[in-house]
């Protein structure tokens, strides 16, 4: 649901009632993961998508008989061999969708009325909702703030549970990550009584490319497509300009293993080596291979790589930490311009964010949809960090 908060602040704000149908469990293909979520209001404006299309309309219906009869509903939706134009997932996959009204004064709105605006304006949350369980705490939801407090209640009696939840979001909003969470109604760790779906609302994932250069501007481009916060940092002021990278979130002249040094990063930082220079490359990736970020890509020719990959190693790096290197950075789709280039490298960012393979899904039997999003829709870092060589190296000339 917080994937919509911008519009959902502004419905809150403007008294409008409105249900809300959340993805609260995935199974098979299924087209979009827990947390994605397709909103109503009482005029019947919608806005966001559960399914991408398979079962909107549906869905869409649902949400306008929950702001009649005022109750929470939870529907499951999957494929039909049997009739082929029944409700479903042409897909193949199956999701469970929470459809909750937020109409007027009620605990569960109090508590919508505080995370979806800060929601919008980017502040870290979780918001933890009972998705399977005793009708009377269906729905009901918790309000977990980083520092541990919380806003809203299951009910009275539910002190311990109220605790417990709080505990256990605010574990998963330090990672980053939405899932569900299994308790008893008592608040005790035992499965079977209570499904809670958590969803985390933190900044977005870093991504810093170091080299300002042509490839790099493609590069920004295609971070900022995929919600990445993007920093370019290069030692050379003359080449890292506002002129050269208007999109770019955050431009740095310093050398870049002095500001890797400085900077944040976390299990979900991309880091994107592009100087092409042994005198930037080898201290930057010295660095970088030691730090718990989620990818790590240089640029270069497979003659450089040989020669970088030495140097590293003469400067201390082992084999584990070598092997989480990525390069030549991106996949082989035989890239050559710096558009074509940028596009190499993100599908290869996305592939291990993902755990996919990077094979054309033509022909194969890999799943086209995977499960396991362990962060909020992004996955940790590869820990075997394995990766695929034969990228044509649309650099191989810069």
């Amino acid at each position: 649901m917080l994937d919509i908060a911008d519009e959902l602040a502004r419905w809150a704000d403007e008294g409008r009632e409105f249900a809300v149908a959340t993805v609260v469990a995935v199974g098979g293909s299924a087209p979009r993961g827990p947390g994605a979520a397709l909103a109503v209001d009482s005029e019947g404006t919608v806005v966001g998508s559960v399914s991408g299309g398979c079962v909107e309309g549906a869905v869409y219906e649902l949400c306008l008989q929950a702001l009649q009869d005022g109750e929470t509903v939870l529907e499951r939706f999957g494929y039909s061999d049997e009739d082929a134009f029944a409700v479903g997932l042409t897909c193949g996959g199956v999701i469970d969708v929470m459809v909750t009204p937020v109409g007027a004064p009620a605990p569960v709105r109090e508590v919508f009325r505080s995370a979806l605006p800060a929601a919008a304006s980017g502040e870290p949350l979780a918001l933890a909702r009972v998705v399977r369980g005793p009708a009377e705490l269906l729905g009901g939801a918790l309000l977990v703030h980083p520092d541990g407090s919380y806003e809203g209640s299951y009910g009275s009696g539910s002190t311990e549970l109220d605790r417990t939840v709080a505990a256990e979001a605010g574990a998963m909003l330090d990672a980053g990550r939405t899932g569900t969470l299994e308790l008893a109604e008592d608040g005790t760790h035992c499965p079977g009584g209570l499904t809670l779906l958590v969803e985390s609302n933190v900044p977005p994932p870093r991504m810093i490319v170091f080299g300002a250069i042509d490839f790099a501007q493609a590069l920004v481009r295609v971070g900022k497509f995929l919600g990445y916060h993007v920093t370019v940092c290069d030692a050379r002021p003359v080449f890292a300009t506002r002129a050269r990278f208007p999109e770019a979130d955050d431009l740095v002249v310093d050398w870049p293993h002095r500001y890797l040094r400085r900077t944040g990063t976390d299990g979900r930082t991309v880091l994107c080596v592009l100087t092409h220079d042994a005198k930037f490359d080898i201290p930057l990736l010295e660095q970088a291979l030691r730090l718990p970020v989620a990818f790590v890509g240089a640029m270069g020719s497979r003659r450089t790589h040989a020669d970088r990959d030495r140097k590293l190693r003469e400067a201390g790096l082992g084999d584990e930490e070598l092997a989480r290197l990525r390069s030549p950075i991106g996949l082989d789709i035989g890239a050559r311009t710096p558009e074509e280039t940028a596009l190499s490298i993100a599908a290869e960012i996305v592939a291990a964010r993902r755990g996919g393979t990077g094979v054309p899904l033509t022909g194969s039997a890999t799943p086209i949809h995977r499960d396991g999003r362990r962060d909020g829709g992004h996955r940790d870092d590869d820990r075997d960090g394995s990766r695929r060589d034969g990228h044509r190296d649309g650099a191989e000339a810069a």
